[in-house]
């Protein structure tokens, strides 16, 4: 049993002005100027983050993060300067636009609960009549959400976004040009490892005048896959389709009564289950990059993840 996994850091690096803890991953600031990402490998459902951490988690994230955001940055500069160890990021300092950019390629999750409940305009854009769960939209749509600090991002639509002073309008529309090129890349990515790239979110920021892609992209914690092999069979026959996401811990902690709610206790995960979590997540990296999943060095980690950080600041600071 892999029992070495990084559950939380409580690192003191040169220079370090600032330190957030977040569901998953912990960010450190160096000088103002660069951020330094650990993905940590907590693991969260529900708004809660379970009790254990999964062994390889953070770095399976990091890694599937790290290869689509040099896929794309012919299209969109981002924050990353380097990759100095499997679960770590280190990047530049930008300013968040208060909006995260949600682009749907299907209609999945929150639009079809939307559309369930007979809503057919989802942040200022239609949505056809006549769709059943998981169809595909004629066009990918663009359904962007406030960024909260506390509680839960909310649906906005474009005019409410120039409106507030979220964007400036020149800077928005760079941002929907950008995450609709992201998204066919990611979607053309995708579909050459026989998946379909559902939806998913993305999140800029500014240093000066120049814009950054930043955070996360592609993972399977921030977007949803389908298996493109009998898609249209399953829609045909009203079955659900076959998801390569975490949804497999969602119905889990479903079918032994925990939902995030009150009262509700946490069922007790196995080792064997934790295990088994860990696999499907190297599975997710396999299948989304193409790539062999390489299992770093745990045998130490917090030492490992300390050192390589420190190395590498040696350099660039």
């Amino acid at each position: 049993m892999q029992t070495n996994a990084i559950k939380e850091t409580n690192f003191n690096f040169p220079g370090q002005t600032k330190y957030y803890k977040g569901k998953v991953r912990e960010v450190y600031t160096i000088d103002n100027e660069l951020l330094v990402m650990i993905v940590s490998d907590r693991i969260s459902a529900f708004d809660v983050v379970l009790p254990k951490a999964i062994p390889y988690k953070g770095q399976v994230l990091n890694q599937i993060a790290a290869k689509f955001l040099k896929a794309t940055e012919d299209i969109v500069q981002n924050w990353v300067i380097e990759v100095p160890d499997p679960s770590v990021t280190i990047g530049k300092m930008c300013e968040p636009f208060k909006v995260e950019m949600v682009i749907r390629g299907y209609l999945s999750g929150h639009a079809w609960r939307e559309y369930r409940d007979g809503k057919r305009i989802l942040c200022g854009v239609a949505m056809p009549d006549g769709m059943k769960e998981n169809d595909k939209f004629p066009e990918p749509i663009l359904t962007p959400t406030t960024k909260e600090d506390v509680g839960h991002d909310e649906d906005i639509v474009r005019e409410d976004i120039l409106s507030q002073g979220l964007v400036s309008e020149e800077d928005y529309l760079k941002l929907e040009d950008y995450t609709r090129r992201i998204f066919q890349r990611g979607t053309d990515i995708a579909a050459e490892k026989g998946l379909i790239l559902v939806d998913t979110k993305y999140e800029f920021g500014k240093v000066g005048d120049e814009i950054y892609l930043i955070d996360e992209i592609h993972t399977p914690d921030s977007s949803r896959y389908f298996y493109s092999d009998g898609y249209q069979d399953r829609q045909d026959a009203d079955e659900k389709q076959k998801q390569l996401s975490k949804e497999f811990v969602r119905q889990w902690l479903i079918e032994n009564n925990f939902q995030g709610l009150e009262g509700q206790t946490i069922p007790e995960m196995s080792d064997e289950f934790i295990n088994k979590i860990s696999e499907r997540y190297i599975e997710l990296y396999e299948h989304i990059t193409g790539d062999k999943f390489v299992k770093s060095d745990v045998s130490d980690v917090l030492k490992r993840v300390e050192s390589n950080i420190n190395k590498s600041l040696t350099e660039l600071v």
